[in-house]
């Protein structure tokens, strides 16, 4: 009864309920649109809450987008004299105000690619480099006047600014935010920042900085900050001055090759932060004794969730239990991407880490491989991402055979993400799969160095009893140019293998389109 009246629009509060678990599968929502009036009011935002982060690269929707210009936003646009049909003559819904997540750097590849094909329309004289340029920087100033004017309410804006990006047009982004405040007080619920890389320098660089803590200052509900290399350096102004307090707001920090070496006031830093819940620590440079003594010392909790150590880190054993005997039960993405090289380190993970649920680890040394099961057994629970790499190892190829060997017998009943990178022999890989049969993987990246071919074990083990759902692999061996030391084969280069899997529900990928990287990982 209950569903019939779903499918009849007499329950709409259920028939949105329902459509929301849809909201990142834009195809299913698209056939929603075409149910009923009721499901297309109900689907039509959710699939238009964040349409700069369509997976299907369909960014015709920025036409819809201009379609809602008033007058005078019109007529900077009709410089450039676009012809009249490139727009739609008129659209049911008023587009920018549905819109809900902003990302500063995801708009811009969406804009990019639409304007290949809209610069055809341009005046002869329009379409030189420089001109195209300053129509595409048009159209994204546009695009933010259409959002704010729309009065959209946004659960999330997110300033990301990253390395090799124009900063005249960041500034000038942030200058338009920060004319209109009551936007920013009243229809921004959630502020992020990430700043990538050394960005700005000079005049720039304070140009943007005071753009940034005016911003903070405006909105007084920072809820995330992502930092890279020297920025820590705005990071540290931001919470020291007294104007720019977000001490009641910031939850997470994420801080991504940051410089700590000249870092001494971390007490004063941190022990302010009332409702920090996680601090994640990417490959940060000089992450050395002194610093680490430096978060012991705290006297709030340190709730680091995320520690991915640089090859520049110089933390001694006892530095490193002191460290996981304060923040291990907080540690969910631990990684050790420039070789695991102390039985000290994954001993003291053992011990004090029981909700790791990401792994990275490489190069480990043939005395510590297997700690690596006893590692892994004792996550059991919690593990959900895990990457395995030998490259650069000494002895690779037994390496190799020895992770093949243990590692089936201990991994999870269920993985969201497996990736390894080993030497592979199929006598190895057999027992592998034979010991990992009751284990579903959902995303199976395998790049395979120099090794032997084992796709028909993929086929008899992996595709034919469906444990996985999306299959990335790579064969990696030497090559016979002189410009290259290796050559790469790819599974989702041979299409009749392709096609055989999806018989199968498996999606064959490309290696480096399944990757998570952990600065994504932790954002997410």
């Amino acid at each position: 009864m209950s569903c019939s009246k779903i499918f009849s629009g007499e329950l709409p509060e259920l028939t949105y309920d329902t459509l929301k678990y849809f909201k990142n599968d834009f195809s299913t929502l698209h056939s929603c649109i075409l149910v009923n009036r009721l499901w297309c009011r109900l689907a039509i935002p959710l699939l238009w809450e964040n349409p700069f982060s369509n997976p299907k690269k369909n960014y015709n929707f920025i036409e819809s987008y201009l379609n809602n210009l008033n007058g005078d936003l019109k007529a900077e646009l009709n410089e450039y004299r676009i012809e009249d049909n490139l727009f739609p003559s008129n659209t049911l819904f008023n587009y920018p105000s549905l819109l809900k997540y902003l990302n500063t750097w995801k708009i811009l590849s969406p804009v990019y690619k639409w304007s290949e094909n809209a610069v055809k329309t341009l005046k002869p004289e329009k379409r030189d480099l420089s001109e195209i340029e300053n129509f595409q920087r048009l159209i994204q100033i546009l695009l933010y006047k259409l959002i704010i004017d729309n009065d959209a309410n946004l659960h999330t804006l997110e300033i990301e600014i990253h390395c090799g990006t124009r900063n005249s047009y960041f500034n000038n982004i942030l200058e338009l935010l920060l004319q209109n405040p009551n936007f920013i007080i009243h229809n921004v619920k959630n502020l992020n920042f990430y700043i990538r890389d050394e960005f700005y320098r000079g005049n720039n660089y304070m140009i943007a900085k005071n753009h940034i803590l005016q911003l903070i200052n405006l909105h007084q509900n920072l809820k995330k900050i992502s930092l890279t290399a020297d920025k820590f350096l705005l990071y540290q102004s931001l919470l020291l001055t007294k104007d720019y307090n977000c001490s009641n707001t910031l939850n997470t920090i994420i801080l991504d090759h940051v410089n700590f070496k000249d870092i001494i006031n971390l007490d004063i830093i941190f022990d302010q932060l009332k409702v920090l819940e996680s601090v994640h620590l990417i490959y940060c440079r000089s992450l050395n004794t002194s610093f680490i003594q430096q978060i012991i010392n705290l006297n709030r909790p340190f709730k680091l969730k995320s520690l991915i150590i640089d090859k520049g880190s110089q933390i001694d054993d006892s530095s490193f239990q002191l460290l996981l005997q304060k923040c291990g039960g907080y540690l969910e993405n631990f990684g050790d991407n420039f070789g695991v090289q102390s039985e000290i380190l994954l001993e003291s993970i053992i011990k004090y880490c029981k909700n790791i649920k990401s792994l990275y680890l490489s190069k480990f040394k043939d005395q510590i491989v297997y700690l690596l099961f006893d590692l892994i057994e004792n996550m059991k629970q919690s593990l959900n991402y895990l990457t395995l790499s030998v490259a650069g190892c000494e002895n690779c190829i037994e390496s190799s055979s020895i992770v093949l060997q243990n590692l089936g017998q201990v991994l999870p009943f269920k993985l969201e993400y497996l990736n390894l990178n080993l030497h592979i022999k199929m006598s190895d890989f057999e027992v592998f799969l034979k010991n990992s049969q009751d284990t579903f993987i959902k995303k199976l990246l395998i790049n395979n160095l120099e090794g032997q071919d084992f796709l028909p074990y993929i086929k008899e083990y992996i595709m034919k009893k469906k444990r996985v759902k999306y299959l990335a692999i790579m064969h990696s061996f030497e090559s016979t140019s002189d410009d290259e030391n290796y050559d790469y084969k790819e599974l989702a280069s041979l299409k009749d293998e392709v096609e055989e899997f999806k018989l199968y529900d498996i999606k064959v990928q490309r290696l480096y389109s399944l990757l998570i990287s952990f600065y994504e990982f932790t954002r997410d």
